[in-house]
């Protein structure tokens, strides 16, 4: 692994799209150039943006560089951490069995379901009254 490396992943989760960064050193997590600590508030979410580095075991050795758009805070923190799982394989392809294991490599598919005619909202009806 040379020390000028930088690992490259683009994760997608609902409407948030995440181009993630690997590189070599103590574990600085950068999103939008900020700490992730003031980018997000939750506890959990900071969670969900470490877990891929966690599982294999490469917490203290990248530095996580991020550039992410789109969605609510949730769902870039899923879009941070499918980005990151991806770094991780173009770092060590290893890595693959132990997340793909953890489905951190899988692409979550739920999505907001279109409106359709006739209807307020995607399955909400009008109210139906009998007179």
């Amino acid at each position: 692994m040379a020390k000028t490396a930088k690992y490259y992943g683009t994760g997608r989760r609902k409407k948030s799209i995440a181009r993630v960064y690997l590189v070599p050193g103590k574990g600085d997590v950068t999103i939008n150039k900020r700490s992730m600590d003031e980018y997000f508030g939750l506890e959990t979410l900071k969670v969900i943006v470490r877990q891929p580095l966690v599982a294999t075991e490469t917490a203290d050795k990248f530095d996580v560089i991020v550039n992410v758009k789109g969605g609510g805070y949730t769902g870039q923190a899923g879009a941070i951490r499918h980005g990151v799982a991806r770094a991780l394989l173009q770092a060590d392809a290893d890595y693959r069995p132990t997340l793909k294991k953890a489905g951190y490599l899988t692409r979550d598919p739920r999505m907001k379901e279109r409106k359709k005619y006739g209807l307020k909202a995607a399955r909400r009806a009008p109210q139906f009254s009998k007179r």
